[in-house]
């Protein structure tokens, strides 16, 4: 009988809440606006030819390379975020090779992890969920091939610096150092101007989140000309859609629009952490687009996010992530529907009688 590999077989799985999301779609980190109207009107005016053809990456990578300031070479465009883990992993990972995360964090590098056959090491967060700096480097050794790092940090916005990265970088010259930075543009600070201080530190950036461009998957992934050269070689030539390319050249020329909605964003992130702690609801301070908060117990947890959800707005609930019990996931973004989502929370704490007596961490 046909049976796939062990490493498949005892991998965890994961299966984010996508069913029945309507409403207001503050539940996985997405623009809640949507992407640039320049995007919306290349997407109109594709044709047939345009899809009838294989979709060509180099022009776009030409184009995204120059806006990140970083050489052609450097750079890998991916189908999202999760296709350069993915590659990461094919690329650097031997079974039976470790690979170390600091929990909790995206699930997804476990999952790529797993299914190369490495041996995940789970470093737990530091007290607040600060990162871990020597406890990571402690953990680190000659098998260590893959060492992932989201900046900020999903799903609880803590961050770390630059100078911090590259001294991991340093001090495990045999494991590929990956930057997550899918919330920078929230956050301000990256690792992109210091990564070529060492080559073994690669930069992921995503243009799902603040671009609103979360279905039609496309990232890049930016590392040293030597490494990305192996990387390539377990990437389709084919991997990003042909709509995405075509617009995503469109998204990267309107920061006008991006500025606009990240300063929406940063504002309603300012008037949450102040209600939340006007109000005593637990939660940590965030450099992202979300805010974690601690509403009670697991249960307590479960019936805000459904009391949340008949008022027609989204949240995600974290408990099952390390560390997270009883904590709800709430993504910020337009000024509109920052206004929407307080006054629907402020009518959820009253309703289920949560807030009361809680200091704010």
């Amino acid at each position: 009988m046909l049976k796939a590999r062990e490493s498949v077989l005892t991998m965890p799985s994961y299966h984010p809440p996508l069913a029945g999301r309507e409403g207001l779609r503050l539940d996985f980190n997405e623009n809640s606006a949507g992407c640039s109207p320049r995007v919306l009107k290349k997407m109109r005016g594709i044709t047939a030819e345009d899809i009838a053809r294989y979709p060509e990456r180099a022009p776009v990578e030409q184009v995204t390379a120059r806006f990140l300031d970083v050489e052609e070479s450097q750079l890998l465009l991916t189908n999202g975020v999760d296709e350069a883990i993915h590659l990461l992993c094919q690329t650097y990972i031997e079974p039976g090779d470790d690979a170390l995360i600091v929990v909790p964090t995206y699930s997804m590098y476990r999952i790529y992890m797993a299914a190369a056959g490495a041996n995940i090491i789970s470093v737990p967060a530091a007290e607040g969920f600060r990162f871990p700096t020597e406890e990571v480097l402690r953990r680190v050794t000659p098998r260590t091939r893959l060492i992932a790092i989201a900046n900020p940090n999903n799903p609880t916005g803590a961050v770390m610096a630059a100078d911090e990265l590259l001294h991991i970088a340093r001090s495990a010259p045999l494991s590929a150092v990956l930057a997550d930075e899918a919330y920078f543009e929230f956050y301000g600070e990256s690792l992109l101007p210091s990564r070529g201080e060492v080559p073994n530190a690669f930069v992921a950036r995503t243009f799902s989140k603040v671009y609103g461009m979360a279905g039609l998957r496309v990232g890049a992934l930016v590392g040293d000309s030597g490494q990305m050269t192996h990387v390539r070689r377990v990437c389709s030539p084919y991997n990003v859609n042909a709509a995405a390319l075509l617009c995503l050249p469109e998204a990267i020329a309107d920061q006008v629009y991006i500025r606009q909605y990240v300063k929406e964003t940063l504002d309603g992130r300012a008037q949450l952490e102040g209600f939340l702690r006007e109000v005593r609801i637990a939660f940590w301070s965030s450099r992202a687009n979300f805010v974690l908060a601690k509403i009670g117990s697991v249960a307590s947890a479960s019936s805000f996010v459904s009391a949340m959800k008949r008022r027609r707005i989204l949240v995600r609930d974290r408990s099952a992530d390390y560390g997270c019990e009883g904590c709800v996931r709430i993504t910020l973004g337009a000024t509109e529907h920052n206004r929407c989502l307080i006054g629907a929370l402020q009518e959820t704490f009253e309703e289920l009688g949560i807030g009361q007596g809680a200091m704010r961490r």
